[in-house]
């Protein structure tokens, strides 16, 4: 009974310990995807409206921790509001949307979502510094994102598949 006791323990440990590293791995896809475009397209506008939706991001989600202390439900630290990770992937998702549309948007919702599903799962955030995490990184990528002037629309003719390119002066 204490073999099987302490075979449950391990393997809850190492799925936990997955789903908050995948939530970890997207920390980083979402946003480098995201800037990355716009290097990829050639796009010194968009690369200029990332990095300043990046910057405000990252002030004002960690002025926000800074100057809330509020303990981690895992009684880590005291910087548990806003979520640091949340804001991040939203930042980036809704750069995506705001720049490329919505299309290429909705992919990268899905996974900041699942972000936000990871913190509360490892026990590194309540629900409410994951929302206010999402809040602060949608807005900071609404307040310099214009849309691009290059757009992009997937293609399906008589069974072929293709991407469509146009670009408005």
């Amino acid at each position: 009974m204490k073999k099987l006791l302490l075979i449950t323990l391990l393997v809850h440990n190492l799925y936990a310990s997955t789903i908050e590293k995948s939530g970890d791995a997207l920390l980083v896809l979402i946003p480098s995807l995201a800037f990355g475009t716009t290097l990829y397209h050639d796009d010194r506008e968009g690369s200029i409206q990332f990095l300043k939706s990046a910057a405000t991001n990252a002030v004002a989600t960690y002025g926000l921790k800074y100057a809330i202390d509020k303990t981690r439900p895992n009684g880590e630290d005291d910087h548990s509001f806003p979520s640091g990770h949340t804001s991040a992937v939203f930042q980036g998702a809704s750069f995506i949307h705001m720049r490329y549309g919505l299309t290429y948007g909705l992919l990268a919702y899905a996974g900041a979502i699942y972000t936000g599903y990871t913190r509360v799962h490892s026990d590194k955030h309540y629900v409410e510094d994951v929302l206010a995490g999402a809040l602060v990184g949608s807005l900071s990528s609404y307040a310099f994102t214009t849309a691009s002037k290059v757009h992009f629309k997937p293609l399906m003719i008589n069974g072929r598949y293709g991407v469509g390119i146009s670009k408005s002066w």
